[in-house]
């Protein structure tokens, strides 16, 4: 197995160019376990933990660019003001080491649907910035990111170089089930993120379809429905679980089967909208710079 080491962005995109079979590595919490148990051995492993522009952010016309190999650890000790549903999530990822070593980028490289950092992304509306030496740089909807089971919308010669999110405009929420708070893969997971100004909210599906996804008839109804001056209605709450559990596609596996899935993603639709309506209407959000 090669292995290549760059120390600057653009030899790494010339190293991919090069060599499109070449499997990025940061943290290595993904990639070295499947090397380990010979579930894959790629051909090169492409090392970038001294491409030192992966581990900043910085904010940019008011959105946040947060470079591929920033860790969870630092997400959720310098961004969890601004991108609080992201931190959320962060902080329910492995171990203490893992949380110092795994990243948003690398959970976008493995493009796993149980991934937790997805379904925050996708209720944010991040923006997924991508590059490669011939292509130069493309922009991905995270809405559009995902095309299957480990499958993304990367060119085999392009790497993740950064996400974009707009810091919270109000209540973000990330929910989660599994065996333990952290340390295990989730059964299933689901992010909310309110946007007041707009009279719109966002959402974010996990572990329960091949992709990450949004559960767009459940937003498009609560544009419709909800009023934001008032209370919350049972009958808008009620409904908005069933459109998010209808939003699911969940397979029966070792970690749960699909019917308990659905029921799960419609509880945390329902607790999440809840929690993150309570404090909007309580007026307790204030939004936070990181």
């Amino acid at each position: 197995m090669e292995f290549l080491r760059p120390t600057t962005w653009e030899e790494a995109l010339a190293a991919k160019a090069g060599s499109p079979e070449a499997v990025p590595v940061q943290g290595g919490t993904d990639v070295m376990v499947e090397i380990n148990f010979d579930v894959r051995r790629p051909v090169a492993l492409l090392d970038l933990n001294r491409v030192a522009e992966l581990f900043t952010w910085e904010v940019v016309d008011g959105r946040y660019r947060v470079g591929a190999g920033v860790p969870y650890s630092r997400v959720i000790e310098r961004l969890g003001g601004p991108l609080p549903g992201l931190a959320q999530a962060s902080r329910t990822v492995g171990s203490p080491q893992i949380r110092n070593r795994g990243s948003v980028g690398g959970n976008l490289g493995a493009a796993s649907p149980a991934g937790d950092a997805h379904p925050p992304l996708l209720a944010g509306d991040a923006v997924i910035e991508v590059e490669s030496a011939a292509g130069g740089v493309r922009m991905i909807p995270a809405d559009e990111f995902y095309l299957g089971v480990k499958r993304s919308a990367l060119r085999p010669d392009e790497l993740i170089r950064a996400f974009w999110m707009a810091p919270a405009s109000g209540p973000q929420y990330f929910s989660k089930v599994g065996t333990r708070n952290a340390m295990v893969i989730a059964v299933c997971s689901f992010a909310i993120a309110l946007h007041p100004a707009e009279r719109r909210v966002g959402t974010g599906i996990g572990s329960a379809a091949p992709t990450p996804r949004r559960a767009t008839a459940a937003e498009e109804f609560m544009a419709r429905e909800l009023d934001w001056d008032e209370r919350l209605d049972p009958g808008v709450l009620r409904r908005f679980g069933e459109l998010c559990a209808q939003a699911a596609s969940p397979i029966d596996d070792v970690r749960g089967t699909a019917d308990y899935r659905r029921h799960a993603i419609a509880v945390m639709a329902r607790r999440t909208l809840t929690w993150a309506w309570n404090e909007h209407r309580a007026g307790h959000f204030e939004r936070r710079a990181g």
